[in-house]
């Protein structure tokens, strides 16, 4: 016959649903490191190498590149918010569908904000505005970030893969224009209006231009030269780590 354990015993039984759910917490938040992937380590346009179709298309000129990187900065930005602010009521059935149906709404609101006020730039840009819903960036940030992380931190992914991806849009379209057409921010104007053609540099009149730049084979080449240099100072920086770091001493024989 057994012995019933009394009711001391009973209390001091180790609580099992409290340590289930400290071992299913979540982690801390990390913002740091959300913004270190979306601007170096984890760019969508040196490392992911998503979004290459308006990447190529759009970088003529950096004012291109700027207007476009705007406009898909501020859907992931919005996208990303209300994806997350829902997550708990889509179904994963349907959450593709969703997705897809939140993002298109930002993306129509931001066209007709542009076609508003910008509208020179979204004559520019073209059907490149619209098909930010295609956008694989926009997409996988979705699937794969708010739909599992607080607004905040979603919010936060979405600006830092977004100021990413812009700045790859910028840079690549300010090193083709200037290359084709011997000028930086030409076209300033479609964007901060008449009072800024002042903005524009010139290599001056006399300046031949190479014609490689201005077409889609330059765009392929400028991106590789990017990717390139990315990939070379995150080698520089490792060797500068490895070296700085501190050397184990071997532990002393008794």
């Amino acid at each position: 016959m057994t012995d019933r354990p009394s009711d001391d015993a009973i209390d001091t039984l180790p609580d099992d649903s409290n340590d289930s759910a400290a071992v299913k917490a979540p982690p801390p938040t990390d913002y740091r490191r959300i913004a270190l992937d979306g601007l170096w380590r984890n760019n969508p346009g040196l490392v992911q190498l998503l979004g290459l179709c308006p990447l190529m298309a759009v970088t003529t000129s950096a004012i291109n590149g700027l207007g476009l990187g705007l406009a898909t900065l501020a859907t992931l930005m919005l996208s990303n918010l209300l994806i997350s602010l829902l997550r708990r009521f889509i179904l994963a059935e349907i959450r593709i569908p969703v997705f897809v149906l939140v993002i298109a709404s930002v993306v129509t609101a931001i066209e007709l904000l542009m076609q508003a006020w910008f509208h020179g730039l979204y004559e520019v840009l073209g059907i490149f505005i619209p098909l930010i819903v295609t956008n694989c960036i926009i997409i996988g940030r979705a699937e794969a970030f708010a739909a599992r992380h607080v607004p905040l931190a979603a919010w936060l992914d979405g600006l830092m893969m977004g100021l990413g991806f812009l700045l790859v849009l910028v840079v690549l379209g300010g090193l083709r224009e200037l290359l084709a057409q011997g000028t930086l921010f030409s076209q300033a104007h479609l964007m901060f209006g008449e009072a800024a053609k002042g903005l524009s540099l010139s290599l001056g009149a006399d300046f031949k231009g190479l014609l490689l730049a201005a077409l889609p084979p330059g765009a392929f080449i400028g991106l590789g030269l990017l990717v390139a240099a990315k990939n070379r100072i995150d080698h520089l920086l490792a060797e500068r780590r490895s070296q700085t770091a501190p050397v184990m001493a071997p532990a002393s024989q008794a």
